[in-house]
């Protein structure tokens, strides 16, 4: 192990640029898994199974929710990371 770059900083590689990657193929799958989780967890709930599935309704719905708000951040501040990537 070299201790130069940490000694000196100019002696390390330079760092790799920014790949462009599109969040929203993210976002949307992750939202869809949620989704789909969310409705084993009601219909499991709703059929008499125990009372944890209700904990986890609750989580999933959370889950839902937040990636539906990260899907309206992508939309307003896509332009600024796809900058960033080129």
């Amino acid at each position: 192990m070299k201790i130069a770059p940490i000694v000196d900083p100019h002696a390390r590689r330079p760092s790799p640029k920014p790949m462009q990657v599109d969040l929203r193929k993210a976002f949307i799958l992750g939202t869809v898994l949620w989704t789909i989780a969310l409705a084993v967890c009601i219909c499991c709930w709703q059929f008499g199974h125990n009372l944890w599935f209700r904990t986890a309704t609750v989580i999933c719905a959370f889950g839902v929710v937040i990636g539906l708000l990260l899907l309206v951040w992508e939309f307003f501040d896509r332009s600024d990371y796809r900058r960033l990537g080129k």
